[in-house]
Parts: C-alpha cells; sequence; structure tokens
C-alpha cells in the first residue's frame, strides 16, 4: 500500500488526466500528452482548473504566427508549464517568446524543443543575463556536438540550458559529462542518447563528486531490477534524479509500486515506459516537501533535475507525434 500523500498524488494525477482527455481529445492526437500535462499539476501539487487552462492555451494560440508549433497541440503542454510556475502565466509568456526569440538568435532550430528550452531558461534564477545564458547554452550546445555528433540533436537543447546555469569553463564540463558517459558505459549502460542525457543531468549536480554519482547511479539501476522493475535505456535520467538521495531504497521500492498501480489502470496500462518516468517525479516531488532537503542545498538541484526530466518525458512524447516537427518562420 503506498503512503497516503503520496496515493493522493497518484488520484490527483489520474483526476486531471480524465479531465483533459475529456475536454480535448479532439485537439490532442496523442494522449500520453495528457499523461505530461497532468503530472505537471500533480508534481507542482496545484489543482487544475480546466477553464482558465484552455483559455490560456487559446491565448498562447492566438500570439504566434501561422507556423508556429504553438499553433499545434504543443501549446497545451506550454501552457501547463506557465500555469504551474507563475502567477501571471499570460504576461510571463511575453517574456517566454522573448527569451525563445534569444535562443533562436543564438542559433537553436525554431521548434518544440527549443520552446522546452525557454522554459527551462525563464524558469531557472540566475545572476546571468538571458543574453549570456543563451550564449552559454549554445558553447555547452556544440560542446555536445563536438563529443557526440551523432548522439546530440534538438532534443539536448533543454539541457544545454539547464546546464549553463553551472559556473564551470565548457571545456571542463565537457570533460566531466565524458567523465560519467564512459564510466558508466564501463559499468554496463548501454551506449547512447539515453546515456548521453544522464550523463548531463548528472553534471548539474555540483553537490557530490563525480565518482560517488557513478556508484550511486550503479547501485540505483541494480536496486531497481531487484524490485522486479525492468530498467531500459530510456529510464536512464530516471536513475540520475534518484542518484542524488544517499539511500534511495524506499523511494524506489514506493516508485515500484506507483509504477504497478498505473500498469494496471486501463487509462495506462499502454503506457508503461512512460508511467516508469512519472512514477519517479512524483515520488520525488513529495520528497521535496522535506524541510532537511532545503537545508542541504540538493533541494534546487532536485528540482532543475525534474525539469530536465520533464523535458527527457516531452522528448519521449514528441519523437513519435507532430509536436516534434521545426517550422521554418
Amino acid at each position: 500500500m503506498l503512503p497516503e500523500t503520496i496515493q493522493q498524488k497518484v488520484d490527483q494525477y489520474r483526476g486531471f488526466y480524465i479531465s483533459l482527455k475529456n475536454e480535448l481529445k479532439w485537439k490532442v492526437t496523442d494522449h500520453k500528452q495528457f499523461m505530461a500535462i497532468a503530472s505537471m499539476y500533480a508534481v507542482k501539487g496545484k489543482s487544475l482548473q480546466l477553464q482558465p487552462y484552455i483559455e490560456l492555451s487559446d491565448y498562447i494560440k492566438n500570439q504566434v504566427g501561422m507556423f508556429s508549433t504553438l499553433k499545434s497541440s504543443q501549446r497545451f503542454t506550454i501552457a501547463a508549464m506557465l500555469d504551474t510556475r507563475y502567477e501571471n502565466p499570460k504576461e510571463t509568456f511575453h517574456e517566454f517568446l522573448d527569451v525563445y526569440d534569444q535562443l533562436v538568435h543564438g542559433g537553436f532550430t525554431r521548434g518544440a524543443f527549443t520552446y522546452i528550452a525557454a522554459s527551462a531558461m525563464l524558469s531557472n534564477e540566475s545572476s546571468r543575463s538571458h543574453k549570456e545564458m543563451v550564449r552559454r547554452s549554445v558553447e555547452i550546445y556544440q560542446g555536445m556536438k563536438k563529443k557526440h555528433l551523432f548522439l546530440t540533436s534538438s532534443g539536448d537543447v533543454p539541457l544545454a540550458v539547464l546546464l549553463a546555469e553551472t559556473s564551470e569553463f565548457t571545456d571542463d564540463l565537457m570533460h566531466e559529462i565524458e567523465h560519467f558517459y564512459t564510466t558508466l558505459a564501463q559499468h554496463g549502460l548501454k551506449k547512447g542518447n539515453d546515456l548521453q542525457f544522464l550523463s548531463h543531468i548528472l553534471a548539474i549536480d555540483k553537490n557530490l563528486h563525480t565518482d560517488t554519482l557513478i556508484e550511486r547511479c550503479v547501485s540505483v539501476k541494480e536496486a531497481c531490477e531487484s524490485t522486479g522493475m525492468k530498467v531500459k535505456a530510456m529510464h536512464y535520467p530516471v536513475i540520475g534524479l534518484l542518484a542524488l538521495f544517499e539511500k534511495p531504497e524506499t523511494e524506489i521500492e514506493i516508485i515500484h509500486e506507483v509504477v504497478k498501480q498505473l500498469n494496471a489502470d486501463k487509462l495506462f496500462k499502454w503506457q508503461k515506459d512512460i508511467n516508469v518516468m512519472l512514477a519517479v517525479n512524483l515520488v520525488i516531488s513529495e520528497k521535496l516537501k522535506d524541510s532537511r532537503l532545503v537545508e542541504t542545498g540538493i533541494y534546487t538541484t532536485i528540482e532543475t533535475i525534474i525539469q530536465a526530466q520533464q523535458a527527457a518525458m516531452l522528448a519521449v512524447i514528441a519523437s513519435t507525434s507532430a509536436v516534434a516537427t521545426t517550422t521554418t518562420i
């Protein structure tokens, strides 16, 4: 049986999903998008007020150009990001568009992932200006491509933005990421885009030594598998989030129970891979309420990595839907 607070989150998530599906099923072709949106509200502990949310989505659609991907169903995802993070989402939307334009002018491709990156940049407080953050994001993204040309794609742009928050020189950061990548591969994790994504996530954290994080990743993977969870490469970002905790065994057991519950639900049983990612975010977001985490300084890192997790989930969804289509406006 799940802890009461976690069960409430799961029930809340399910209720949000049903509301979205009933209201928007003719406007959103890929219902996995409802899963992502519902999870954003559940993770933030915010109630989904359907009518204001739809009004915000329509506002976004009416504010952008004819060929923008925000004319498509992606507007519902961006509306959820704005609604769950800001008091005045309509006002913030215009700042969001400005950040997006800066990213495009900086060299990133127009489209879904750059919008996600703009959201990440906007929501992270930084002492750097947006102009400097864009410059550094582009530099980091180019560093990614230099190391792994065929693995790096537009789906990595949100991570480049999140990594731009770090204070290291880009060359040092790339060296650290490559150390994570090669060492984890030596420990049996499959090389590829998912391992690169995990390496990027681990590089966000500056509280733990790199070798400690690597050891924990291996331990987390083994602990997940020992519960009966099948850890696929696409779940590697999950491992990175759990590795931040000194003793995540309790959380892993709870996550496994959430996964089993979602997999048994007729609404979600065909989305087992995404259920794992959602379960982790739901459980860890509840753990963030622990005041002791705030005192350790790891709180902000975890929040940032949850953003990265959401970006990873959206990447999975976008890769199988029209949302992933880039534009040439």
